[in-house]
């Protein structure tokens, strides 16, 4: 029997090429919102897109499934999934995240010519050499990015940065809890190498 994926349905998020992504890096995801179904399952993935506060809201009663269930298996959030792993969010107001992660979202100060969303291609460039997720990556691999706040938090909890306006966390960690800003199910080889890693920490 193959390992379980359980990808978080709480109403926001790229859900399908979340699940295709699993499935190509050779783990069987199911799409659920139910807390049984995702505190079964062999490990997490909390995808998202969309404003930090109406994640928190619509993930509810789920907060502390997450929470308890983090304390057995890997966990993986993607975008604003990454985002709420954090302490708390400064979009449309200071708005509380999970607080799995140290740290606080920010948006990107106003820099003439430089557009904000960030959007498109961008290097990671690898901060901890030994982490299991980056397994076989390149230091400065190329991943796919949509973003206007990024995660402040410290070197401890920082896997890779990215350089744009300001150098921030593009990965970050903290026990079997990981995060990434980028979009590994749109970032080709390298996001389907980081996911299959995701799923051998299982």
């Amino acid at each position: 029997m193959g390992k379980k994926i359980a990808v978080i349905d709480y109403g926001l998020g790229n859900l399908r090429s979340v699940m295709r992504g699993i499935e190509a890096a050779g783990a069987d995801a199911i799409v659920t919102g139910n807390a049984e179904e995702i505190a079964a399952a062999d490990g997490i993935v909390l995808p998202g897109v969309g404003a930090f506060h109406e994640g928190m809201e619509q993930l509810g009663s789920l907060r502390d499934t997450v929470n308890a269930a983090t304390r057995e298996v890997p966990l993986l959030g993607i975008c604003l999934g990454m985002q709420m792993l954090m302490d708390s969010s400064e979009e449309h107001g200071l708005h509380q995240g999970l607080g799995l992660i140290p740290g606080r979202v920010r948006r990107f100060p106003s820099v003439p010519g430089i557009k904000v969303p960030h959007m498109g291609w961008n290097t990671i460039r690898l901060e901890k050499e030994k982490n299991p997720l980056f397994s076989g990556l390149s230091h400065e691999a190329y991943m796919y990015f949509v973003h206007s706040y990024y995660a402040d938090t410290t070197p401890e909890y920082t896997l890779t940065t990215t350089e744009y306006i300001l150098p921030f966390a593009s990965a970050i960690v903290r026990n079997n809890v990981y995060g990434v800003q980028f979009h590994p199910e749109k970032s080709g080889a390298a996001g389907v190498a980081l996911l299959k890693n995701f799923v051998g920490l299982i």
